[in-house]
């Protein structure tokens, strides 16, 4: 018999909305302290396991092929910091990693497999703090600068609050206090007795920084900012120099910076320049001087500024790199001798650096471009701890070669490898190639999509007996600026084995063509991201990469809202769609101030209360709403009952408006993680077990369940 899916009674409430009623019938699954909401998902989770019954001989194989490609017992590449070098290490069959240090002299070289001796230190293990806990993640891990004490806090519920604690690291005393309820963020002073540190609102918003010294009660310590204007988050940290706390304080689209000088922490914060809506600015110290990274005076992809110490205002600001229309400039790093930048051009990342005397009178042509290989790479910056290092760590990556840390010498120019990610079996990236696809959207637009896939797949499907164009994953986000970059993932190999091609696309609302593609993809110009992302799909198909019952959707948060806005415009382009907590209810959610994180996400939706036009434009496209009569692929969605970030019910919710107005038979999902929150389990097994369960439906929604590995 085929197994039913849960059909809860309906309970409709109305909404009311610029003379709109629109009825929510299953408004009462918010209420996570009902029982019979846990009642609920705990049957909807029951009927995920008998729909998925068949695949789990798939999913065990699944697991296997994640843990045989990865090398369990492994260890980052230390950093060295003073007169120390902190790395992490994984063993085989614990969860989590450990982290250690050990001395090192100022002119010993670097070791990049130090052995596990009486001269390496444990300073935090995390599977012996996790203990039986069903979910733990560091939220806060900060070493002082002195080296004698760690703060740390780890979220043990998904919630994203977690208590702080101090532990010694150097045989002295502890000072034995515990901070309740803070969140992320954390800076320590020079002093190393004080620190600072983040508490959040009843929206789970950082609103005020608190300070605190080592030995004294927790109950005196002292808040010494507080951010009132719920747009508004609050961060805290320290110059790369140790000259300065920062505390930030940034919207969606405007910034302002405070300052407290790190060796007179009880000072009074001292504002850098005053916040201008739409004004952005971010800022680093260097040689008594400021620089400041902005897109004030209309600089909509960024510049790059110096000022002075006792002149902020932006009327004093010097304009070092003037903004480009076709390079955005997203960061800045500086050294000693050298300025570091981080840029995006035609959807690639780059990075350059420049000496600072030659930067001074030659300008843009001193930057020494990072090497990039591959045309369809990503390269980043790496561990960078110290003002006066002669090297310049960064990462590099592609869809087709692991993750690698490499050192550029700044007095050379010499490149090293330093580690690449480890990839067992036979893993030839050769057997691999990545490529970039440009699709084009209704109104005209090119739309990037990255793409990889192995290089003899015609042959693979050819000898599994498959007829026509073999199957494809395409995953986007599109929101928030946020740029999905082309990277190598261990877990894809599974899918590229099996003759998938796996497409990123890159729609509107992200940030990998510079602001403008950001803004374009927003407010009331928000329907692009669905329409690249339906355009890239198209694509895919007209170019006989694969076809519509062989391409599966998937994404996550906003990325869950992409999903479900696709599959509303255009079901008949996929076989199948996985949405990870679905930002699906996007109306309901943005019209409830009361709801974590509504206010400030008004920056980046709008505001459907107040502005009828954004109402509209919403109402268009809003997955929940916008369900009708259509034949729906099937369709895996996840939720997590402690996430602060998407409410558990919107994707609950959404399945069942699926299942009622779906005019096929393909079944509807909906796992929720009743111990978890926002980012799923915690732990690498139990991660990779989610996975292997996600892939094991891909391939059964598909029909390609039984084909092998290649």
């Amino acid at each position: 018999m085929t197994p039913q899916p849960p059909r809860p009674e309906p309970r409709p409430v109305d909404r009311t909305l610029w003379g709109e009623t629109v009825t929510d019938p299953h408004a009462w699954l918010r209420d996570a302290e009902s029982p019979e909401v846990l009642a609920h998902l705990e049957a909807e989770n029951a009927y995920v396991d008998e729909m998925l019954r068949p695949t789990e001989d798939l999913q065990a194989r699944l697991f296997d092929e994640i843990k045989v490609r990865v090398q369990e017992t492994d260890m980052s590449v230390p950093v060295r910091k003073d007169g120390w070098i902190y790395y992490a290490r994984t063993e085989e069959g614990k969860d989590y990693a450990a982290h250690f240090r050990r001395a090192l002299a100022p002119d010993e070289p670097l070791l990049l497999a130090p052995p596990a001796d009486e001269f390496e230190q444990c300073v935090f293990d995390e599977n012996v703090e996790a203990g039986d806990d069903e979910y733990f993640e560091i939220g806060v891990f900060e070493i002082s600068p002195d080296h004698r004490w760690l703060l740390w806090g780890a979220d043990r519920d998904g919630d994203e609050r977690f208590d702080l604690t101090i532990r010694p690291l150097d045989g002295q005393d502890g000072p034995g206090e515990t901070i309740a309820g803070v969140t992320y963020g954390s800076a320590w002073s020079v002093d190393n007795k004080t620190f600072f540190y983040l508490r959040a609102d009843d929206a789970n918003r950082p609103h005020e920084v608190w300070r605190h010294t080592l030995g004294a009660d927790p109950a005196d310590d002292v808040r010494v900012f507080h951010e009132p204007d719920e747009r508004f988050f609050c961060a805290v940290g320290r110059d790369k120099d140790d000259t300065f706390i920062h505390i930030g304080v940034s919207s969606a689209v405007t910034d302002e910076t405070w300052l407290i000088p790190a060796d007179d922490p009880t000072a009074e914060p001292r504002r850098f320049a005053e916040r201008r809506q739409g004004v952005e600015y971010s800022i680093g110290h260097f040689d008594g001087r400021f620089l400041v990274l902005t897109n004030d005076r209309g600089a909509t992809n960024f510049r790059l500024c110096e000022t002075a110490l006792d002149a902020t205002h932006p009327d004093d600001w010097t304009e070092l790199i003037a903004e480009r229309p076709d390079v955005m400039l997203t960061g800045f790093d500086v050294f000693r001798s050298h300025l570091a930048v981080f840029e995006r051009a035609d959807g690639v990342t780059r990075v350059g650096l420049a000496p600072w005397d030659r930067f001074a009178v030659e300008g843009l042509d001193a930057f020494t471009p990072l090497p990039t290989p591959e045309p369809v790479a990503t390269v980043w910056a790496g561990a960078n701890a110290n003002l006066d290092d002669p090297e310049f760590r960064y990462g590099y990556s592609s869809m087709v070669t692991p993750s690698s840390v490499r050192l550029h010498d700044l007095r050379t120019g010499d490149d090293t490898l330093l580690k690449q990610q480890p990839v067992l079996g036979d893993f030839d990236p050769s057997r691999y190639r990545t490529w970039r696809e440009w699709a084009t959207a209704a109104d005209g637009t090119r739309v990037p999509v990255s793409c990889v896939a192995r290089v003899d797949r015609d042959d693979l499907l050819a000898a599994a007996g498959i007829d026509g164009p073999g199957p494809a994953l395409l995953y986007a986000y599109g929101a928030y600026e946020a740029s999905m970059d082309p990277t190598f993932s261990t877990i894809r190999l599974l899918l590229l084995d099996r003759g998938f091609v796996f497409a990123l696309a890159h729609p509107r609302g992200g940030g990998e063509m510079g602001r403008r593609w950001y803004e374009d993809g927003k407010f009331a110009r928000k329907v692009n991201t669905f329409g690249d992302t339906e355009a890239a799909a198209r694509h895919l198909i007209d170019a006989g990469l694969t076809q519509p019952s062989r391409l599966a959707l998937r994404g996550g948060s906003a990325g869950g809202l992409l999903v479900g806005a696709v599959l509303n415009r255009a079901p008949e382009l996929f076989g199948a769609a996985v949405a990870e907590v679905p930002f699906v209810d996007v109306i309901s959610t943005m019209s409830d101030a009361t709801l974590p994180l509504t206010v400030t996400e008004w920056e980046e939706w709008g505001n459907p209360v107040d502005d009828e036009s954004i109402y509209r434009v919403m109402r268009t496209y809003a997955p929940l709403e916008n369900v009708d009569e259509r034949p729906y692929p099937a369709v895996y969605a996840t939720g997590g009952l402690s996430d602060p970030r998407v409410g558990f019910w919107e994707p609950a919710k959404w399945v069942l408006a699926l299942r009622d107005h779906s005019t096929s038979d393909r079944p509807v999902l909906l796992r929720t993680e009743l111990g978890a929150g926002h980012f799923g389990p915690s732990g690498r097994y139990a991660g990779w077990r989610d996975e292997a369960r996600t892939l094991a439906f891909v391939l059964w929604a598909l029909g390609w369940d039984t084909v092998e590995p290649a």
